[in-house]
């Protein structure tokens, strides 16, 4: 077991309205020297209860551009660590990665930046197959990494980061240990969150459909690449086809054995699909109020 505030990593939190995961999120935090929550003036107590289990909170007020939450503190906030580690409230570090990292930031060694797997759990179950479980850059080495500047979205009312990751320049290490992500606020909530997800994605796609960008910086789609840049250039090569929805059912569902997860498995793939079909419904919607096909 690794003691308390050991080890030189400051926790980032971006949290808003996170009170149902907030305390078991900060529990598993105890091995940082610090944590922050980035909080959004909460409605339901988050702050109170961050502050209770000893993180400090800042508030962040979103201008509609960027940066957001999470560079937004990078920019503003003083860091004393020389490592930061990026968390959402539905997110619980276990003891065996803590055990990970702080081997790696330890041992000298090349790296600024380290890929994290987010491991899937829903419905209250740990999800062995599917595919829904990814790897992005969570722990990054003090001004060694921030994250893309996408288009902006008119009207955004999301005021953190979505899907945009982490732009490192060196090589990455890779940790084994998944972190364990869960969110205990229920589908409700779940479904709402991804809606306004969909909306977001969808006009991010059409720029990059009609413009070939994605913003001022992205991440290098590469095949070969990392795990981050597998992930885009696999959205790129199925983002123009016509059953894309479908394609990701077959993939999470059939392809990654998702259908070994029971019902909760079955449940997973099709809300996967519907999120596609929802960005590509909205895509749709922003080129017919625009005149274009």
């Amino acid at each position: 077991m690794i003691a308390s505030k050991s080890l030189p990593v400051t926790v980032l939190i971006a949290a808003r309205n996170e009170s149902a995961n907030m305390r078991k999120c900060l529990a598993s935090c105890v091995a940082a020297q610090r944590v922050i929550v980035v909080d959004s003036a909460s409605a339901d107590g988050t702050a109170d209860i961050a502050m209770a289990e000893g993180a400090e909170v800042v508030q962040f007020q979103y201008t509609g551009s960027y940066p957001k939450k999470r560079q937004w503190a990078l920019n503003e906030l003083t860091f004393d660590s020389d490592w930061i580690l990026f968390l959402d409230a539905d997110e619980v570090i276990p003891d065996e990665l803590w055990e990970e990292i702080r081997l790696a930031i330890a041992a000298p060694c090349d790296y600024d930046a380290f890929l994290i797997t987010k491991g899937f759990h829903f419905l209250g179950k740990k999800f062995r197959y599917g595919g829904f479980s990814h790897k992005a850059v969570l722990l990054v080495r003090k001004g060694k990494g921030r994250f893309e500047e996408l288009v902006e979205v008119p009207g955004d009312t999301l005021d953190m980061e979505v899907h945009e990751r982490i732009i490192n320049s060196g090589p990455l290490g890779v940790l084994k240990t998944p972190l364990i992500h869960e969110d205990f606020k229920g589908l409700e909530a779940y479904i709402d969150r991804h809606n306004h997800y969909s909306t977001w994605e969808a006009y991010v796609r059409n720029n990059w459909l009609e413009s070939g960008v994605y913003g001022e910086t992205s991440i290098q789609a590469k095949l070969f690449g990392n795990d981050q840049q597998r992930r885009r250039w696999l959205k790129k090569f199925v983002v123009r086809m016509p059953l894309e929805p479908w394609i990701w059912f077959v993939f999470h569902y059939f392809w990654r054995l998702g259908f070994l997860e029971g019902r909760p498995g079955l449940v997973a793939s099709q809300i996967r699909r519907q999120y596609i079909q929802n960005v590509r419904a909205k895509i749709y919607e922003f080129r017919h109020q625009n005149g274009k096909k």
